[in-house]
């Protein structure tokens, strides 16, 4: 009987301390987060659906106790952006371009990282064919290259067979050419393209070519554009036709199992959407919070930090971040970017 008694009272004493614990930690209503439109709207949705209940699992673990984790998708780069800048979002995952952009506004708190790609070659020639897929078999890297594509236009054929013959494009080539870009802060879909014609080109932009079609949709479209055959180059992660590669060759009343609709080409993306330039390395996405947030303190954001660091070394966080091929998060700090931030400023 004095064991028992024992028991009983050991049991009711561990259930005072956890109560103890319970009520120490700090309460919030609601955390928001936003993903930029890098992939689908609905892709994200979906392929985040469990985030919110991790993430209340975690922070409480960590001393914070949230009712509430809502995920959105912003309409653009920018949105996020200035969502961000006016306190109407807590953390935002940003490019590392849009993150310069409204870096007064916010301030970044972790890198991702990414499993590096089998292909890194400055030569696009190398990037094209079935027999130089690209696979995600690379080591963990903190950087990735954004990619000039030929879509399978006439033209665009022409420029693909130029550039896979060894020869160079000409400015001419480039302007006669119907482009479709991302919105200016994204790093793959704008920045670093236009950078590149800036240095391949006499300090030629964006801006200076001739027939341009600005997207605030993602990169989904612009890879719809190119299977339809409505644009000749498009621009996106180097990692992009691997994203796109089911969904490229599925009948478009059809979708991946992604939730990606079908575009209803025949042949390999590898051989049809040719890499015409590459550009330098981009520093990788970042996680970043809100200045205006109730959650930016150093003490909250070291949880933050070691929240999805935690969660995504978990095979369920894993699958969640796949959604924009991270695969690690490091703690990071504002002059990680800076790079990023002369970039920004060299492309305007």
């Amino acid at each position: 009987m004095k064991k028992i008694i024992a028991i009983v009272l050991a049991i009711c004493a561990l259930c005072s301390l956890s109560a103890v614990a319970f009520a120490d930690n700090q309460h919030f209503d609601k955390l928001t987060l936003e993903f930029v439109p890098s992939k689908d709207a609905d892709v994200i949705i979906a392929g985040t659906a469990n985030l919110p209940e991790l993430v209340k699992a975690e922070m409480s673990r960590l001393g914070y106790d949230i009712d509430e984790v809502d995920i959105t998708v912003g309409t653009s780069y920018d949105a996020t952006g200035e969502a961000m800048s006016a306190g109407a979002i807590d953390i935002g995952w940003l490019p590392g371009g849009t993150y310069a952009l409204y870096s007064d506004d916010t301030d970044v708190i972790l890198t991702a990282t990414r499993n590096g790609l089998s292909n890194d070659s400055e030569n696009p020639a190398d990037w094209n064919g079935e027999a130089n897929k690209t696979l995600k078999n690379g080591p963990q890297v903190t950087f990735y290259r954004a990619l000039i594509y030929a879509a399978p236009t006439e033209y665009g054929k022409m420029l693909a067979d130029k550039v896979n013959a060894g020869e160079a494009l000409t400015w001419e080539d480039l302007d006669g050419a119907t482009w479709a870009v991302q919105k200016t802060s994204s790093s793959a879909g704008y920045i670093y393209p236009a950078l590149w014609l800036m240095q391949h080109y006499d300090g030629k932009k964006i801006s200076d070519l001739s027939k341009v079609t600005p997207l605030d949709s993602g990169y989904g479209t612009a890879f719809s554009m190119a299977a339809a055959e409505q644009v000749d180059i498009i621009v996106c992660y180097a990692d992009g036709r691997n994203d796109y590669e089911a969904s490229w060759n599925l009948p478009t009343d059809q979708q991946d199992e992604t939730g990606k609709q079908g575009m209803g080409r025949s042949a390999s993306i590898w051989d049809e959407l040719n890499v015409i330039g590459v550009t330098d390395g981009i520093y990788n996405d970042t996680v970043a919070i809100s200045k205006e947030s109730p959650y930016y303190t150093p003490e909250i954001v070291e949880a933050l930090q070691n929240c999805f660091i935690n969660i995504i070394n978990t095979d369920e966080g894993k699958a969640i971040f796949d959604v924009y091929s991270h695969t690690g998060y490091a703690k990071a700090v504002d002059s990680d970017y800076d790079g990023a931030r002369a970039a920004l400023a060299f492309a305007k």
